[in-house]
């Protein structure tokens, strides 16, 4: 076993235990005063066969709070009220017995339990009336302020209970707030990923049945005698057949229920002029710089490129609550690189479904790309996106 651990080990072990020791040494201490002050002035009565037994008895209820956190420290001042009756001086006689009684005291109004709580306190004050009682000569003012300081202990047990229900309540609170925002995380990349799903697919789904057509139109151009491979592209056409049937079929298992098929084409960076009409209508003038020459991109590229610079304006006309923004697309023989800045309040997520800075991180993880987000140094946002094109241009 390692230092580190051993030494882990023995501090785990004092926090656990800090109180019994202290408990013990205070009962070692009990012991010794009436055993040392035996047959003194204002001694116990009763012989020490009797006294050190009680005292063991009456500290082993303390020890029991662990197995029962009510009723070992109710049972200490039972006890004590009960010794006092056989022998009025000697739980007084033992001054180490009051530190113990005042930490037993603050251990009932600690308790969980508001309603053994108020019990601890009737039994606290009542066993403490009771020792005070029995005393021989004890005068009006110790039948009032000695309870009184055990109550007082009681007191700051039930605040330190109260501040520990707080700080409890409030990290439950936060607890299941993480959790909210964590499940909310995990539904907005799931809706955004069968999203992109739906999109990606119906661009294959395009292309499959592109490629069928031109199969099917060389099939029939083919001459009789190459019957062989006039019957090879009727295999090949049918499997594209079945293939555009599965895809069908899988397309509207990912829809949602009473969600339609979109009619119209994926809008990609051809629609940006009508977007950044849109969003200037809405309220936002936005403006537009290309830097390099126009390329046609991958339609897959080409529809995240516009989702991202959709969701980046949406984020800055709906949260940000921005007055101006600017867009900025580079064509590079490599990479797009797509740019959002505004002048608003900072970035902020959108609770729109699939929508959001999660949903802009999914489609640039999609293309291996990278996705940064910054906030200059007054006000205002700037997203910036890089989607490489490596093996997709020719």
């Amino acid at each position: 076993m390692s230092y580190v651990q051993r030494v882990s080990q023995v501090r785990d072990l004092e926090r656990r235990y800090w109180f019994d020791v202290l408990v013990a040494v205070l009962a070692v201490v009990a012991v010794l005063e009436v055993v040392l002050g035996h047959g003194s002035p204002g001694a116990p009565r009763t012989t020490l066969w009797f006294c050190v037994p009680a005292i063991a008895i009456l500290v082993l209820a303390v020890f029991a709070r662990r197995r029962f956190p009510f009723a070992g420290p109710a049972v200490y001042w039972l006890l004590g009220a009960g010794i006092s009756f056989v022998d009025p001086l000697l739980i007084p006689y033992a001054n180490a017995l009051f530190p113990i009684g005042m930490a037993d005291a603050f251990l009932l109004g600690n308790l969980r339990d508001v309603r053994r709580a108020a019990l601890g306190l009737a039994v606290v004050v009542v066993g403490a009336m009771t020792v005070v009682f029995n005393i021989p000569g004890h005068s009006a003012s110790q039948l009032v302020f000695v309870p009184l300081e055990f109550a007082i202990s009681w007191v700051a047990g039930f605040a330190v209970r109260e501040r520990a229900v707080q700080a409890e309540a409030a990290e439950s609170r936060a607890t299941q707030a993480e959790r909210a925002r964590d499940t909310a995380a995990r539904i907005a990349v799931a809706e955004e990923r069968t999203r992109i799903a739906r999109e990606l697919h119906d661009i294959v789904a395009h292309a499959v049945s592109v490629m069928v057509l031109q199969v099917g139109a060389v099939r029939h151009k083919l001459p009789a005698v190459l019957s062989e491979d006039r019957e090879a592209l009727k295999g090949v056409e049918q499997a594209g057949r079945a293939a555009l049937a599965e895809m069908r079929h899988l397309l509207d298992a990912m829809r949602e229920d009473g969600e339609r098929a979109e009619l119209g084409p994926q809008p990609g960076l051809d629609r940006l002029d009508a977007l950044l009409q849109d969003v200037g209508r809405a309220g936002l003038p936005v403006r537009l710089h290309v830097d390099g020459d126009r390329l046609e991109l991958p339609r897959g590229i080409d529809i995240s490129a516009y989702r991202i610079v959709q969701e980046g304006l949406t984020n800055a006309l709906k949260h940000a609550h921005a007055t101006q923004a600017e867009v900025a697309l580079n064509y590079a023989s490599d990479q797009l690189g797509i740019e959002v800045s505004d002048n608003g309040h900072g970035a902020a997520k959108s609770h729109g479904r699939g929508h959001g800075l999660i949903g802009i991180h999914e489609r640039v993880k999609l293309y291996n790309g990278e996705m940064t987000t910054t906030t200059t140094n007054g006000n205002g946002f700037i997203l910036s996106a890089r989607l490489p094109l490596n093996g997709y241009l020719s």
